[in-house]
């Protein structure tokens, strides 16, 4: 009977430090970690670690949003579990096992998760629509990197027959970033 750890971030830049020391604290033996969106099923580390996973073990996780993508993919994933003779501790929710309580509370955790991540959604949605409507600034995305000027710059020094190497030695725009940008000009 191990128990397991699974920790996940969303992006490479994102740090899985603290969920990691976490699952430490809460026992799991041995943990897989990835950096990948869970916006897919296809997660490499954690379709791995449901492959290692025997009658009583017990998964660890942090929160219920590091597991599933929705409350259909964590129900799903959970009566998995439960078939196998598995125990799903969410650290910030309790043990849940296959006992007709734990899978109602665990049904009523996941909507409620489901459903904020929705209105996140949504408020994000209303958010930049009122942006669009009332800031004639603003641009939806993330902010370029090198204004226009910067940007202007590096095109007439490419004018001048400079390569897209030695451009990127001298104002530090890479090659990749030039060419997008050079086709606006």
């Amino acid at each position: 009977m191990t128990k397991y750890g699974y920790a996940r971030v969303s992006t490479p830049d994102q740090k899985l430090a603290n969920q990691i020391d976490r699952l430490k604290q809460a026992g799991a033996e041995i943990i897989y970690q990835e950096k990948f969106t869970g916006t897919t099923t296809q997660r490499p580390q954690f379709n791995l670690l449901l492959t290692k996973l025997t009658p009583g073990d017990t998964l660890i996780i942090t929160k219920l949003d590091r597991f599933a993508r929705n409350t259909k993919e964590a129900l799903e994933i959970i009566q998995q579990l439960f078939a196998q003779n598995i125990k799903v501790q969410i650290l910030n929710m309790g043990t849940i096992d296959n006992t007709p309580t734990g899978q109602l509370i665990f049904t009523i955790f996941s909507a409620f998760a489901q459903f904020e991540r929705d209105m996140i959604v949504t408020r994000t949605q209303e958010g930049k629509l009122y942006a669009k409507k009332n800031d004639p600034n603003f641009h939806e995305g993330r902010p370029k990197t090198y204004t226009d000027e910067q940007i202007k710059f590096a095109y007439e020094l490419r004018q001048q027959g400079m390569t897209y190497k030695m451009i990127e030695r001298k104002t530090g725009i890479s090659v990749r970033t030039q060419q997008r940008r050079f086709k606006s000009i």
